[in-house]
Protein backbone atom coordinates (compact mmCIF):
# COMPACT_ATOMS: atom_id res chain seq x y z
CA UNK A 1 0.00 0.00 0.00
CA UNK A 2 1.34 3.45 -0.96
CA UNK A 3 1.45 5.63 2.16
CA UNK A 4 -0.74 8.71 2.12
CA UNK A 5 1.24 11.97 1.78
CA UNK A 6 1.56 13.92 5.02
CA UNK A 7 1.00 17.63 5.56
CA UNK A 8 4.74 18.03 6.24
CA UNK A 9 5.67 16.39 2.94
CA UNK A 10 3.19 18.51 0.97
CA UNK A 11 4.42 21.68 2.69
CA UNK A 12 8.07 20.81 1.87
CA UNK A 13 7.13 20.16 -1.77
CA UNK A 14 5.50 23.59 -2.03
CA UNK A 15 8.09 25.43 0.01
CA UNK A 16 5.56 26.63 2.58
CA UNK A 17 4.90 25.87 6.23
CA UNK A 18 2.57 23.05 7.34
CA UNK A 19 0.35 25.72 8.93
CA UNK A 20 -0.12 27.32 5.50
CA UNK A 21 -1.27 23.99 4.06
CA UNK A 22 -3.64 23.57 6.99
CA UNK A 23 -5.12 27.04 6.54
CA UNK A 24 -5.69 26.42 2.83
CA UNK A 25 -8.22 23.77 3.87
CA UNK A 26 -9.61 25.19 7.11
CA UNK A 27 -9.23 28.99 6.91
CA UNK A 28 -8.61 29.95 3.26
CA UNK A 29 -9.76 33.50 4.03
CA UNK A 30 -6.47 34.04 5.86
CA UNK A 31 -4.37 33.33 2.76
CA UNK A 32 -3.91 34.88 -0.66
CA UNK A 33 -6.12 33.30 -3.32
CA UNK A 34 -3.16 32.17 -5.44
CA UNK A 35 -1.61 30.44 -2.41
CA UNK A 36 -4.82 28.56 -1.69
CA UNK A 37 -5.16 27.52 -5.33
CA UNK A 38 -1.55 26.29 -5.41
CA UNK A 39 -1.94 24.22 -2.22
CA UNK A 40 -5.23 22.66 -3.31
CA UNK A 41 -3.91 21.80 -6.76
CA UNK A 42 -0.79 20.16 -5.31
CA UNK A 43 -2.86 18.27 -2.75
CA UNK A 44 -5.12 16.89 -5.45
CA UNK A 45 -2.14 15.89 -7.58
CA UNK A 46 -0.51 13.80 -4.83
CA UNK A 47 -3.72 12.59 -3.18
CA UNK A 48 -3.31 14.49 0.07
CA UNK A 49 -6.41 14.57 2.31
CA UNK A 50 -6.52 16.57 5.59
CA UNK A 51 -6.46 14.37 8.67
CA UNK A 52 -9.43 15.66 10.62
CA UNK A 53 -8.93 13.06 13.35
CA UNK A 54 -5.46 14.39 14.10
CA UNK A 55 -6.80 17.95 13.99
CA UNK A 56 -9.53 17.03 16.45
CA UNK A 57 -6.94 15.64 18.87
CA UNK A 58 -4.89 18.84 18.76
CA UNK A 59 -7.73 21.38 18.80
CA UNK A 60 -10.53 19.53 20.57
CA UNK A 61 -12.80 20.24 17.57
CA UNK A 62 -14.07 17.70 15.09
CA UNK A 63 -13.81 19.56 11.77
CA UNK A 64 -17.55 20.18 11.80
CA UNK A 65 -20.25 22.70 12.56
CA UNK A 66 -23.30 21.96 14.70
CA UNK A 67 -26.91 22.51 13.65
CA UNK A 68 -29.77 22.59 16.15
CA UNK A 69 -33.42 22.67 15.04
CA UNK A 70 -36.59 22.59 17.16
CA UNK A 71 -38.47 19.94 15.15
CA UNK A 72 -36.76 17.91 12.46
CA UNK A 73 -40.14 16.48 11.37
CA UNK A 74 -41.40 19.91 10.29
CA UNK A 75 -41.00 20.06 6.49
CA UNK A 76 -39.52 23.57 6.66
CA UNK A 77 -36.29 22.32 8.24
CA UNK A 78 -35.01 19.53 5.92
CA UNK A 79 -34.30 21.91 2.98
CA UNK A 80 -32.45 24.24 5.34
CA UNK A 81 -30.49 21.30 6.80
CA UNK A 82 -29.54 20.13 3.32
CA UNK A 83 -28.45 23.62 2.27
CA UNK A 84 -26.35 24.06 5.41
CA UNK A 85 -24.73 20.67 4.84
CA UNK A 86 -23.89 21.51 1.23
CA UNK A 87 -22.25 24.80 2.19
CA UNK A 88 -20.41 23.21 5.12
CA UNK A 89 -19.12 20.45 2.84
CA UNK A 90 -17.81 23.08 0.42
CA UNK A 91 -15.89 24.56 3.35
CA UNK A 92 -14.43 21.14 4.22
CA UNK A 93 -16.61 20.59 7.27
CA UNK A 94 -19.14 18.00 8.36
CA UNK A 95 -22.45 18.80 10.11
CA UNK A 96 -23.59 17.45 13.48
CA UNK A 97 -27.40 17.66 13.67
CA UNK A 98 -29.54 17.79 16.83
CA UNK A 99 -33.28 18.21 17.49
CA UNK A 100 -34.35 20.13 20.61
CA UNK A 101 -37.97 18.88 20.36
CA UNK A 102 -39.32 22.43 20.95
CA UNK A 103 -37.82 22.30 24.47
CA UNK A 104 -35.72 25.36 25.45
CA UNK A 105 -33.97 23.55 28.31
CA UNK A 106 -32.93 20.75 26.00
CA UNK A 107 -31.82 23.30 23.40
CA UNK A 108 -29.53 25.00 25.93
CA UNK A 109 -28.03 21.68 27.01
CA UNK A 110 -27.32 20.86 23.37
CA UNK A 111 -25.62 24.22 22.78
CA UNK A 112 -23.41 23.82 25.84
CA UNK A 113 -22.53 20.21 24.96
CA UNK A 114 -21.88 20.74 21.25
CA UNK A 115 -20.23 24.18 21.10
CA UNK A 116 -16.78 23.13 22.45
CA UNK A 117 -16.58 20.29 19.91
CA UNK A 118 -17.33 22.17 16.67
CA UNK A 119 -16.17 25.21 14.71
CA UNK A 120 -19.48 26.91 15.45
CA UNK A 121 -23.20 26.31 15.87
CA UNK A 122 -26.21 27.17 13.69
CA UNK A 123 -29.15 27.50 16.07
CA UNK A 124 -32.35 27.57 14.04
CA UNK A 125 -35.66 29.01 15.33
CA UNK A 126 -34.41 29.05 18.91
CA UNK A 127 -37.00 28.71 21.67
CA UNK A 128 -34.70 30.16 24.35
CA UNK A 129 -35.33 33.57 25.98
CA UNK A 130 -33.52 36.45 24.28
CA UNK A 131 -31.44 37.23 27.38
CA UNK A 132 -30.17 33.65 27.49
CA UNK A 133 -29.30 33.68 23.79
CA UNK A 134 -27.29 36.87 24.26
CA UNK A 135 -25.37 35.24 27.09
CA UNK A 136 -24.68 32.07 25.12
CA UNK A 137 -23.68 34.06 22.03
CA UNK A 138 -21.16 35.89 24.18
CA UNK A 139 -19.60 32.60 25.27
CA UNK A 140 -19.86 30.43 22.16
CA UNK A 141 -19.58 30.83 18.38
CA UNK A 142 -23.28 30.92 17.45
CA UNK A 143 -25.12 31.96 14.30
CA UNK A 144 -28.85 32.29 14.92
CA UNK A 145 -31.29 31.59 12.09
CA UNK A 146 -34.84 32.94 12.33
CA UNK A 147 -34.44 34.51 15.73
CA UNK A 148 -33.97 38.28 15.99
CA UNK A 149 -31.95 39.00 19.13
CA UNK A 150 -29.96 42.22 19.35
CA UNK A 151 -26.28 41.79 20.12
CA UNK A 152 -26.00 38.45 18.28
CA UNK A 153 -25.22 37.27 14.77
CA UNK A 154 -28.54 36.35 13.19
CA UNK A 155 -29.91 35.52 9.74
CA UNK A 156 -33.64 36.11 9.34
CA UNK A 157 -36.26 34.98 6.86
CA UNK A 158 -38.56 37.99 7.02
CA UNK A 159 -42.18 37.49 5.94
CA UNK A 160 -43.36 41.05 6.58
CA UNK A 161 -43.37 42.47 3.04
CA UNK A 162 -44.79 39.24 1.59
CA UNK A 163 -47.58 39.23 4.20
CA UNK A 164 -48.40 42.82 3.25
CA UNK A 165 -48.59 41.71 -0.40
CA UNK A 166 -50.80 38.75 0.57
CA UNK A 167 -53.27 40.94 2.46
CA UNK A 168 -53.36 43.51 -0.32
CA UNK A 169 -54.14 40.64 -2.71
CA UNK A 170 -56.94 39.31 -0.50
CA UNK A 171 -58.41 42.77 0.03
CA UNK A 172 -58.30 43.35 -3.71
CA UNK A 173 -60.33 40.16 -4.20
CA UNK A 174 -62.97 41.52 -1.83
CA UNK A 175 -62.15 39.78 1.45
CA UNK A 176 -62.90 41.79 4.60
CA UNK A 177 -62.66 39.18 7.40
CA UNK A 178 -59.15 37.77 7.79
CA UNK A 179 -57.96 35.09 10.22
CA UNK A 180 -54.39 34.29 11.24
CA UNK A 181 -53.76 30.75 12.52
CA UNK A 182 -50.54 30.70 14.52
CA UNK A 183 -48.00 28.05 15.45
CA UNK A 184 -45.68 27.49 18.44
CA UNK A 185 -45.94 30.36 20.92
CA UNK A 186 -42.16 30.47 21.50
CA UNK A 187 -41.49 30.91 17.77
CA UNK A 188 -40.10 34.32 16.76
CA UNK A 189 -41.44 33.74 13.24
CA UNK A 190 -44.92 33.13 14.60
CA UNK A 191 -44.91 36.38 16.59
CA UNK A 192 -43.49 38.30 13.64
CA UNK A 193 -46.04 36.92 11.17
CA UNK A 194 -49.01 37.46 13.47
CA UNK A 195 -47.97 41.07 14.11
CA UNK A 196 -47.53 41.69 10.38
CA UNK A 197 -50.97 40.25 9.55
CA UNK A 198 -52.67 42.28 12.29
CA UNK A 199 -50.93 45.55 11.42
CA UNK A 200 -51.61 45.30 7.69
CA UNK A 201 -55.22 44.20 8.27
CA UNK A 202 -55.84 47.29 10.40
CA UNK A 203 -54.22 49.51 7.76
CA UNK A 204 -56.51 48.08 5.08
CA UNK A 205 -59.62 48.32 7.26
CA UNK A 206 -60.07 44.53 7.46
CA UNK A 207 -61.58 42.65 10.37
CA UNK A 208 -58.74 40.66 11.98
CA UNK A 209 -59.10 37.40 13.94
CA UNK A 210 -56.32 35.34 15.50
CA UNK A 211 -56.21 31.68 16.54
CA UNK A 212 -53.46 29.51 17.97
CA UNK A 213 -52.83 25.99 16.74
CA UNK A 214 -50.79 25.35 19.90
CA UNK A 215 -47.98 22.94 19.05
CA UNK A 216 -48.22 23.84 15.37
CA UNK A 217 -49.28 20.42 14.10
CA UNK A 218 -51.52 19.36 11.22
CA UNK A 219 -54.02 17.90 13.70
CA UNK A 220 -54.19 21.07 15.79
CA UNK A 221 -54.90 23.20 12.73
CA UNK A 222 -57.48 20.73 11.44
CA UNK A 223 -59.32 20.93 14.78
CA UNK A 224 -59.55 24.73 14.40
CA UNK A 225 -61.02 24.73 10.90
CA UNK A 226 -64.68 24.69 11.93
CA UNK A 227 -64.15 27.55 14.41
CA UNK A 228 -62.34 29.68 11.85
CA UNK A 229 -65.08 29.57 9.23
CA UNK A 230 -67.79 29.51 11.89
CA UNK A 231 -66.65 32.94 13.03
CA UNK A 232 -67.00 34.31 9.54
CA UNK A 233 -63.47 34.36 8.17
CA UNK A 234 -63.40 34.23 4.38
CA UNK A 235 -59.60 34.22 4.13
CA UNK A 236 -56.88 32.69 6.29
CA UNK A 237 -53.14 33.22 6.54
CA UNK A 238 -51.47 30.31 8.31
CA UNK A 239 -48.17 30.39 10.20
CA UNK A 240 -46.76 27.73 7.87
CA UNK A 241 -47.75 25.26 5.19
CA UNK A 242 -48.29 22.46 7.73
CA UNK A 243 -51.05 24.46 9.41
CA UNK A 244 -52.48 25.52 6.06
CA UNK A 245 -52.60 21.86 5.05
CA UNK A 246 -54.34 20.95 8.33
CA UNK A 247 -56.94 23.66 7.82
CA UNK A 248 -57.57 22.43 4.28
CA UNK A 249 -58.08 18.91 5.63
CA UNK A 250 -60.63 20.17 8.12
CA UNK A 251 -62.38 22.31 5.52
CA UNK A 252 -62.67 19.29 3.22
CA UNK A 253 -64.35 17.25 5.97
CA UNK A 254 -66.76 20.13 6.67
CA UNK A 255 -67.53 20.44 2.94
CA UNK A 256 -66.07 23.96 2.92
CA UNK A 257 -64.67 24.64 -0.53
CA UNK A 258 -61.16 26.08 -1.02
CA UNK A 259 -61.00 28.67 -2.51
CA UNK A 260 -64.74 29.06 -3.20
CA UNK A 261 -65.83 29.40 0.43
CA UNK A 262 -62.53 30.34 2.02
CA UNK A 263 -59.16 31.43 0.65
CA UNK A 264 -55.96 30.30 2.35
CA UNK A 265 -52.30 31.30 2.17
CA UNK A 266 -49.52 29.35 3.88
CA UNK A 267 -45.93 30.21 4.63
CA UNK A 268 -42.51 28.56 3.94
CA UNK A 269 -43.39 26.98 0.55
CA UNK A 270 -42.77 23.50 1.96
CA UNK A 271 -45.95 21.65 0.89
CA UNK A 272 -47.28 23.60 -2.07
CA UNK A 273 -46.94 20.76 -4.59
CA UNK A 274 -48.61 18.19 -2.30
CA UNK A 275 -51.93 19.96 -1.73
CA UNK A 276 -55.03 20.17 -3.86
CA UNK A 277 -55.62 22.78 -4.97
CA UNK A 278 -51.96 23.87 -5.01
CA UNK A 279 -51.30 26.09 -2.01
CA UNK A 280 -50.63 29.80 -2.31
CA UNK A 281 -47.82 30.56 0.11
CA UNK A 282 -44.83 32.71 1.03
CA UNK A 283 -41.51 31.43 -0.25
CA UNK A 284 -38.06 32.12 1.22
CA UNK A 285 -34.48 32.01 -0.08
CA UNK A 286 -33.50 29.24 2.31
CA UNK A 287 -30.31 28.30 0.47
CA UNK A 288 -28.99 31.86 0.60
CA UNK A 289 -29.83 32.16 4.30
CA UNK A 290 -28.03 28.90 5.08
CA UNK A 291 -25.03 30.01 3.03
CA UNK A 292 -24.83 33.30 4.97
CA UNK A 293 -24.95 31.53 8.33
CA UNK A 294 -22.38 28.86 7.41
CA UNK A 295 -20.11 31.49 5.88
CA UNK A 296 -20.21 33.48 9.11
CA UNK A 297 -18.99 30.45 11.06
CA UNK A 298 -16.22 29.58 8.62
CA UNK A 299 -15.00 32.89 7.21
CA UNK A 300 -14.52 35.29 10.12
CA UNK A 301 -10.85 35.60 10.97
CA UNK A 302 -11.40 35.76 14.72
CA UNK A 303 -11.67 32.35 16.39
CA UNK A 304 -14.00 33.77 19.06
CA UNK A 305 -17.65 34.72 19.03
CA UNK A 306 -19.29 36.26 15.98
CA UNK A 307 -19.89 40.00 15.62
CA UNK A 308 -23.39 41.31 16.29
CA UNK A 309 -24.89 41.43 12.79
CA UNK A 310 -28.44 41.29 11.43
CA UNK A 311 -28.93 39.84 7.94
CA UNK A 312 -32.49 39.58 6.59
CA UNK A 313 -33.84 37.83 3.49
CA UNK A 314 -37.34 38.91 2.51
CA UNK A 315 -39.93 36.35 1.48
CA UNK A 316 -42.05 36.55 -1.65
CA UNK A 317 -45.73 35.81 -2.23
CA UNK A 318 -46.39 32.86 -4.55
CA UNK A 319 -50.01 32.67 -5.76
CA UNK A 320 -51.30 29.29 -6.86
CA UNK A 321 -54.79 27.86 -6.49
CA UNK A 322 -56.11 28.61 -3.00
CA UNK A 323 -57.29 32.23 -3.27
CA UNK A 324 -60.29 33.67 -5.10
CA UNK A 325 -63.05 36.22 -4.68
CA UNK A 326 -65.30 35.52 -1.65
CA UNK A 327 -68.60 33.82 -2.37
CA UNK A 328 -71.61 36.10 -2.00
CA UNK A 329 -74.73 34.41 -0.56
Amino acid sequence: MIPRPTITQLAAQLGVSPSTVSRAFTRPDLLRTDTVDRVLAAAQAVGYVPNNHARALSTGKAGAIGLIVPDIANPFFPPLIRAAQNHATAAGLAVFLADSDENPDREERLIIAMAPQVEGLLVVSSRLPSSRLRDLSGRYRLALVNRDVGGTFRVLLDATSAIHAALSHLAGLGHTRIAYVGGPERSWSNRQRRAAVEKRSRELGLHFMSYSAGPGTYEAAKALSRTVVGNGATAVIAFDDVLAHGLMGGFAEEKVDVPGDVSIIGCDDALATTTFPPLSTISFRVDEAAAEAVHALTAHSSPGTLPATRVAFEGSLVLRGTTSTPRRD
